[in-house]
């Protein structure tokens, strides 16, 4: 593809999340929850684990975990037993038992809605303080995981590797009323044509607008 200035980069962005929107109007967050802190909890839980695996333990845990304050009231010991098919489950468990004691300390109990908040808590970086904050209306934000990370690099948006920095990218390539939007679109579209090694380029919907950044070219006969 040729060298596109910038205006034409945002133009073939905008057509990106049009195509994507069209082909998958049903997308939205695949992880289960009905309440703020289970939210918070369940986004917390996925670094590093599929949502469809977070989803298989949270029935059981958000049963017996209710409140900010059972989880403070807890140990890591108990929360792993909910937590051991998740992935870093000691880590995930230390962290809930903190963030519990945080939410009561700082914020009465209560899940904060900016994402400068949501960064301070325990166990919640600032990719997971943008997916938390986005889903209750908090701030408008473009969080970056792994799904949107590669699409990036490979739809020639963005050659950034740190996450912040690609954010802004993305931030500056479409007004701030689409970053939710596309936000959700791009993971959806990654997860099931986009593959990091197998892409299924012949039944993209994005074919024709993408430079294909990474995809390794087929071999002729």
């Amino acid at each position: 593809m040729a060298a596109e200035r910038a205006e034409e980069r945002k133009q073939r962005a905008l057509e990106v999340v049009r195509r994507l929107d069209a082909a998958m109007p049903e997308a939205k967050i695949e992880l289960d929850f009905t309440t703020p802190l289970e939210l918070l909890v369940a986004v917390l839980l996925s670094a590093q684990t599929t949502d469809k695996r977070v989803n298989l333990v949270t029935p059981a845990l958000f049963r017996e975990f209710r409140t900010a304050a059972d989880y403070a009231a807890t140990t890591p010991a108990v929360l792993e037993g909910y937590l051991k098919s998740v992935g870093l489950f000691r880590n995930k468990s230390k962290a809930l038992v903190k963030l519990g004691q945080t939410l009561l300390e700082r914020h009465q109990g209560q899940v904060p809605t900016s994402r400068a908040a949501l960064s301070e808590l325990p166990g919640v970086g600032n990719k997971t303080a943008g997916v938390v904050t986005i889903h209750l209306d908090g701030e408008r934000a473009f969080p970056v995981d792994t799904h949107i990370l590669r699409l990036s690099k490979r739809l020639g948006f963005s050659r950034q590797q740190d996450p912040d920095e690609l954010e802004a990218d993305l931030r500056r390539l479409l007004p701030d009323t689409l970053w939710f939007k596309a936000h959700q679109l791009i993971i959806w579209h990654g997860r099931r044509v986009c593959d990091a090694k197998k892409p299924a380029c012949h039944r993209c919907v994005l074919a024709k607008l993408c430079p294909k950044r990474g995809v390794p070219k087929k071999k002729k006969p």
